[in-house]
């Protein structure tokens, strides 16, 4: 009962036990009336033999010639006979025995009334003034035998009926406890970023208030996450303006001195500026990822949108830095496309950022949906990998990047149900590292 964590269990093995330890109980009490009754019944039955049987008995030993004859009575046919009496007078002579009695189990006359032998029960009358006496005696394990009997009449039942007694109880319980399954079930199939409430109808009295203080939970934890993406995004956007007006003017100062140190200086604000800047991009991307809808109700083909895309990165980049191939057939999907861009510019500009400047970044869209970069570098243990994708982590060498663009990547992943892993070294390769990302949300695998 100890090691029982199944409250389901626990609950149908105690109402099982309880059950169980109730109908035999039952029984053996009704047994043991059942018992007493009947000895009622068979002492009665030996008091009216005597008393039926004593004034015929009279009446035949008075009407003889001889007296002290013993005369015992033959049966009609043959059969049990369970009562047996014998009739002697005063001296204690047999005057009359039934065809079965055995005069040796008939103690001599003491007094009327009910005596009992280590094998008999025996009832005593007389007549005549006590010159005429009867004895009528059962034998014990003739009610032994019936009381067996009764027993086993009330036991074998209960062999059939405690069976069934505890699969109904299990049963019973077991559809109780369905609403709990339920709502069980309904926490297990949420997704990390899932929280909205949990249906309260049709839940017992004792399950409801559980139910609610979960769904006040949840509100609780949406709230506070919407505050704190609500948060970042209006600060990263506020951001912009007063970080493009403070370059500006950076840019103003470098043109406008003839200080070199000065125009040093500037040149090294402009730059910390314009890392504020696309790390407030980054923050915004990132709200976007875990606040807002990933998917659309149409599907449209993804493929102009990574060309334009890869486009973008040969215009900045120049095109010995990238080898793009894309897919040959239309690639349909719900995602957002906006999201699919956001994807796309945070694994080209995270490969291209951190791989080997004399190799080119490989990038190629299949036919079936499965997004891959790769980039060469060297290899990275499956534990840097992990961390890579938190927060603010960057890799050895990442310059001045963010830490920001493989968890952008990472999360939209998760919500929106699409394969992504890193991998490194590339297959068949010792260095470089790919990130396959599979859009049609099955598992991604490397090629």
């Amino acid at each position: 009962m100890i090691g029982m964590r199944s409250l389901q269990a626990r609950l149908a093995l105690v109402i099982g036990l309880c059950v169980t330890v109730l109908w035999a109980g039952a029984a053996t009490v009704t047994a043991n009336l059942l018992r007493r009754e009947m000895d009622e019944v068979f002492d009665s039955a030996l008091q009216e033999t005597a008393q039926r049987l004593l004034p015929l008995a009279v009446r035949d030993i008075v009407s003889r010639d001889e007296e002290g004859v013993e005369q015992q009575i033959a049966p009609l046919r043959e059969h049990d006979e369970f009562f047996t009496y014998v009739i002697r007078d005063a001296q204690g002579r047999l005057l009359l025995t039934s065809h079965a009695a055995d005069p040796a189990t008939f103690p001599a006359f003491a007094g009327m009334g009910f005596r009992q032998t280590p094998t008999h029960r025996l009832y005593y009358d007389a007549a005549l003034r006590g010159t005429i006496t009867i004895a009528v005696a059962e034998p014990l394990d003739h009610r032994s035998k019936i009381a067996r009997e009764m027993q086993l009449g009330l036991g074998l039942p209960l062999l059939v009926v405690i069976p069934l007694s505890l699969l109904a109880i299990f049963v019973a319980v077991r559809l109780s406890f369905a609403p709990l399954r339920r709502l069980r079930d309904a926490l297990a199939s949420r997704g990390p970023r899932d929280l909205s409430a949990l249906p309260e109808t049709n839940l017992p009295s004792e399950v409801a208030p559980i139910a609610s203080a979960a769904n006040q939970l949840l509100a609780r934890l949406s709230a506070a996450f919407d505050a704190e993406r609500s948060f970042a995004a209006n600060a990263a956007h506020e951001l912009r303006t007063p970080v493009a007006g403070a370059i500006a003017q950076a840019q103003r100062l470098q043109h406008e001195t003839k200080d070199p140190e000065a125009a040093r200086r500037g040149a090294e604000i402009e730059a910390a500026l314009k890392r504020l800047t696309r790390l407030s991009e980054k923050m915004m991307q990132l709200a976007r990822a875990e606040g807002g809808r990933l998917r659309t109700s149409t599907e449209k083909d993804l493929r102009p949108i990574l060309g334009l895309v890869v486009n973008d990165f040969i215009r900045s980049a120049g095109a010995e830095r990238v080898a793009f191939e894309n897919a040959q057939t239309p690639v349909l999907s719900d995602l957002d496309p906006d999201i699919f861009g956001i994807l796309c510019r945070n694994l080209i500009e995270n490969a291209i950022k951190h791989g080997a400047p004399e190799h080119r970044v490989q990038i190629s869209m299949t036919d079936r949906g499965v997004l891959r970069v790769t980039n060469e570098g060297p290899a990275i243990s499956a534990e840097t990998l992990e961390r890579l994708t938190s927060r603010f982590e960057r890799g050895s060498g990442a310059g001045d990047g963010s830490g920001l663009g493989l968890t952008i990547v990472r999360t939209i992943a998760e919500r929106a149900n699409c394969g992504f892993t890193l991998t490194s070294p590339i297959k068949g390769q010792t260095t470089g590292i790919e990130a396959a990302l599979d859009v049609s949300g099955n598992p991604a695998t490397p090629s």
